[in-house]
């Protein structure tokens, strides 16, 4: 058994991972000159001590008075953030989550972490996997206003209906690392979405069943090669009522789908690692803006398990 003095938590390794791989200066460079200065009033907190908070809040899935009581009561947290004494409280946690939303700066984060796994040479290029994932949102109408989220939409998923979001995404084929997030209430069709993850020309794109026809559509003739979509189910269970008859069909239609299998592994990061299974705020852009920023998180994730750092 370890003694205390040398054991260490999986939440303390995470940390120390991440406190490696996240670009903490570059992203304070690329907010600094919107970010308030000490003129006047009160003087701020340090730019990359509110990163470093705000990233914990994504991390364990924190609200902002939850963040402020973790911070009293976590060790770890407070050596993460670098606080030596006075903690942030709950009303500057939540100004500085505002700050983000105000500046756009969640998809500008994402920018520049992809620029820089591309320098890396973790993104090639050569083909994408795009697909989507549905987010719960509450249903009560217990609230102020009396209602559900209008922005957000109910859908059927098989015999079981959900009511929420979508988040769609498209990834690089070989390392499995989020180029583009779009979002959009969940009743829209997953095809519905493909023109705006697919905005620069790209060799192949590989998708499930839900994106049959997009090979036919004007806007993305021009821009996608060749296209690798999966069969339907009903397809493929045709297929397997003859096994030796349509044995290079089946083939193909499982390495599309180990092809397609790296695409989870962002989603597992957000909802099982990150806890993001269900939205915590209102309307749709506040929830883009932290799927953005979660979307960087999960590429620096994957990108640490590429390395070897898992």
């Amino acid at each position: 058994m370890p003694a205390i003095s040398s054991y260490s938590s999986r939440k303390s390794r995470f940390l120390d991972r991440m406190n490696v791989l996240v670009p903490w200066q570059d992203i304070a460079d690329k907010l600094l000159h919107v970010y308030p200065s000490s003129r006047r009033g009160r003087r701020p907190f340090p730019l990359v001590l509110m990163l470093r908070i705000h990233c914990l809040q994504l991390w364990f899935d924190l609200s902002d008075g939850a963040a402020e009581d973790a911070l009293h009561d976590v060790l770890p947290f407070r050596q993460f953030a670098g606080i030596c004494d006075t903690v942030p409280d709950r009303i500057t946690i939540m100004n500085f989550r505002h700050f983000l939303e105000k500046h756009h700066a969640r998809e500008q984060i994402l920018a520049l972490i992809n620029q820089k796994l591309k320098q890396a040479g973790l993104m090639l290029r050569q083909g994408i996997i795009i697909d989507a994932t549905i987010i719960s949102a509450p249903c009560s109408v217990k609230n102020k206003a009396g209602q559900r989220d209008p922005e957000m939409h109910q859908t059927r998923k098989g015999n079981q209906w959900y009511f929420g979001m979508k988040a769609h995404i498209a990834v690089d084929a070989a390392t499995g690392l989020t180029e583009k997030v779009v979002t959009t209430a969940a009743n829209v069709h997953d095809l519905n979405a493909a023109d705006s993850l697919i905005t620069e020309p790209v060799a192949i794109v590989f998708a499930d069943a839900g994106y049959r026809g997009a090979e036919k559509r004007d806007s993305l003739t021009h821009r996608v090669k060749e296209w690798f979509i999966a069969k339907g189910p009903h397809a493929v269970k045709k297929l397997r009522q003859h096994p030796r008859l349509n044995k290079q069909a089946l083939h193909d239609e499982y390495v599309k789908a180990g092809i397609r299998a790296k695409v989870e592994h962002p989603f597992r990061i957000l909802k099982c690692q990150f806890g993001f299974s269900k939205t915590r705020l209102r309307g749709l852009m506040k929830n883009h803006n932290r799927l953005s920023m979660l979307f960087a998180m999960c590429n620096l994730v994957r990108a640490g398990q590429l390395a070897g750092m898992s």
